[in-house]
């Protein structure tokens, strides 16, 4: 059996406190590579994971990053975000696709030639 890593608490009833008993995010704006930045400061008062997040994602910060840094689930850190963006504390983006697929006919016309061979 491992041994749990300094600092990290992932017991149910922890996770539950963090996300308000939540078990998933309201909105799939969020996958493992959307890209999050922080659009104000942290404030007083504010959930210390949220502030942690705003303090994070000051420059593009990808979701699995995030959760890494929180040292969370990336499906407890969906939701943390979820909360943030309602607010408008963050804004969140999907890269673009640095390729182009080809055209459709020549897709299909690569695969009549490999059949005819």
């Amino acid at each position: 059996m491992s041994r749990p890593r300094p600092g990290r608490d992932d017991s149910p009833d922890r996770l539950y406190t963090v996300t308000g008993g939540r078990t998933r995010a309201v909105s799939d704006a969020f996958d493992v590579v959307t890209l999050v930045v922080s659009e104000s400061d942290p404030v007083p008062g504010m959930q210390s994971e949220h502030a942690a997040i705003l303090r994070m994602c000051r420059f593009p910060t990808a979701v699995v990053e995030v959760a890494a840094g929180l040292g969370l689930p990336v499906s407890i850190t969906r939701i943390l975000l979820a909360d943030l963006h309602d607010t408008g504390r963050i804004s969140a983006r999907h890269p673009r696709p640095s390729y182009r697929l080809p055209d459709h006919d020549i897709l299909e016309q690569v695969l009549v030639g490999l059949r005819s061979l």
